[in-house]
C-alpha cells in the first residue's frame, strides 16, 4: 500500500526548490510539517487478524484493548485509525502514542512555509458533494460497483470507500438507487464534517481562508 511514509520519501528530494503542495490528506501535511513517527511495518498476519475481528466485532473491541495514551490521542470514531493503533500495539508491544512521542524532526517545519487551509461555506460544500456523487454515477460508478459485485469483500480496505458499500447494497436488491445515492451522499457529508473538525484540532498553526 502507498503510505504517508512513501509520500514523504518522494517529496523529500523536491524540497530544495519553491513548491506549491496541495491536496492530499491532513495526515500527509502533518507528517510533512510536524514529522512522522518511524513505526515498524505491521506483519500481514496481524493486519489479517485485525480485519477479521473488526468485521465481526466492529472497531469497538479493538478500541477497548488499546493503551490509554493511544486511545486518548486517536480519533476513536474512526475505525481505520483505531485498527491502525491496535495493529501497532499488537505487532510491537508498544503503543502508537509512544512511537509518536519519538517522532523525528519534520522535513518542512511550518516556520519555513506559508500554510493555508481553505474553509468553504458548509451549505455550498454539501451541495457540491451531492453534485459530485451524481457525476460519479453518470461516469460509470454503478458499472464499476457491478464489476466488483461477485468478488466483493467488506473487510478489504478498498471496500470501505464511500459509495462502494451503498452501491453494492443496491445491486444486491437491498436498497433502491435513490436510497443508495442518499446514503452515500450523507456519508460523504459526514466525512467532510470530520475533516473540518480534524483541521480545527490538528492544523492550528495554519492560516484559515474562509471561502464564500
Amino acid at each position: 500500500a502507498y503510505s504517508v511514509g512513501h509520500w514523504l520519501r518522494e517529496v523529500a528530494p523536491l524540497l530544495d526548490r519553491p513548491l506549491v503542495i496541495v491536496g492530499g490528506t491532513g495526515l500527509n501535511f502533518n507528517a510533512l510539517t510536524r514529522g512522522l513517527a518511524e513505526v515498524p511495518d505491521v506483519p500481514t498476519s496481524v493486519r489479517a487478524e485485525a480485519d477479521a475481528r473488526r468485521t465481526v466485532e466492529g472497531h469497538e473491541g479493538l478500541l477497548s484493548e488499546l493503551d490509554a495514551a493511544s486511545a486518548a490521542r486517536i480519533d476513536r470514531q474512526n475505525p481505520v485509525r483505531v485498527q491502525r493503533a491496535w495493529e501497532v500495539l499488537r505487532a510491537t508491544g508498544r503503543g502508537l502514542a509512544s512511537w509518536q512521542d519519538d517522532t523525528p524532526p519534520p522535513l518542512l517545519p511550518l516556520t519555513r512555509v506559508e500554510a493555508l487551509v481553505l474553509v468553504p461555506e458548509v451549505d455550498w460544500l454539501n451541495a457540491r458533494i451531492g453534485l459530485r456523487f451524481a457525476g460519479m454515477l453518470k461516469d460509470g460508478a454503478l458499472d464499476e460497483a457491478r464489476a466488483n459485485l461477485a468478488d466483493w469483500r467488506p473487510d478489504r480496505p478498498s471496500s470501505r470507500a464511500i459509495g462502494g458499500p451503498e452501491l453494492i447494497a443496491h445491486l444486491r436488491g437491498e436498497t433502491s438507487l435513490s436510497e443508495a445515492t442518499e446514503a452515500a451522499t450523507l456519508a460523504t457529508r459526514q466525512y467532510a464534517k470530520r475533516q473540518r473538525t480534524w483541521f480545527r484540532s490538528n492544523m492550528t498553526g495554519w492560516h484559515q481562508i474562509f471561502l464564500p
